[in-house]
């Protein structure tokens, strides 16, 4: 049974999304970790959750990177231990430089709340083995600042090293701004650390688990890690 632990933020609100799809979905140990403990409680997986942590003051997710949890979090991840944040999770990872790269406002300065499609752009990955290369996902998204930007020096290092998981398209996997959802630079959804180790990504795999909420394709990424997880215990 993989062990997954879930931080909780004040502010913090797709955490118990997360310990649901981990726990009651999948069927695995899940716990909570707050955000000023030091221990992690030895897992397999480490989950940054979507949310408002700290409230979003001064930018999403800096203050959260100071988390006394954050030293720990980094921590593993330096060790090879998997992290996937989640919306406002990414953001925090990225104010941690756990990922290169910022986010913006959405360019359209709205609130961005839906359903969006993903195609897969590397199945070389934790996160992604599960999937087929440029398989399709439906996957929700809800964030007012996940327009992704960097330099071009980044882009053109995320994408000689594979390290682009997935983009924002069409339903039939095409790339158009009409399916960009909040401006993110060459349609990035989400992308990975040198070590592959790392995940960041803007819409919500837990949201989309069981057939209840519409769309059962955010498994896929779930099932990817459990996958690692098996073959790392050995």
């Amino acid at each position: 049974m993989a062990r997954f632990s879930v931080l909780v933020f004040p502010g913090s609100n797709c955490d118990h999304d997360a310990y649901h799809a981990v726990r009651h979905v999948m069927g695995h140990e899940g716990r909570f970790v707050w955000h000023k403990d030091t221990d992690l409680g030895n897992p397999d997986v480490v989950i940054v959750p979507g949310g408002f942590s700290y409230g979003d003051y001064l930018r999403c997710g800096a203050i959260a990177r100071f988390s006394p949890v954050m030293r720990e979090v980094k921590a593993f991840a330096d060790r090879g231990g998997l992290v996937i944040g989640i919306c406002n999770g990414f953001q925090i990872l990225l104010e941690s430089h756990l990922l290169p790269g910022v986010m913006l406002h959405n360019a359209h300065l709205k609130f961005a709340c839906k359903d969006v499609y993903l195609r897969t752009e590397s199945t070389a990955s934790p996160y992604t083995s599960a999937l087929r290369k440029g398989q399709v996902l439906r996957i929700p998204i809800a964030h007012g600042e996940g327009n992704y930007h960097c330099d071009a020096d980044t882009r053109k290092r995320l994408q000689d090293e594979d390290r682009i998981l997935f983009r924002y398209c069409g339903a039939d996997g095409s790339l158009d701004d009409a399916h960009n959802p909040n401006g993110s630079l060459d349609h990035i959804a989400g992308i990975c650390n040198e070590g592959r180790n790392v995940l960041g990504m803007m819409p919500h795999p837990e949201r989309a688990m069981e057939k209840t909420v519409g769309s059962t394709d955010g498994r896929f990424i779930f099932e990817s890690m459990l996958r690692h997880a098996v073959a790392a215990a050995g």
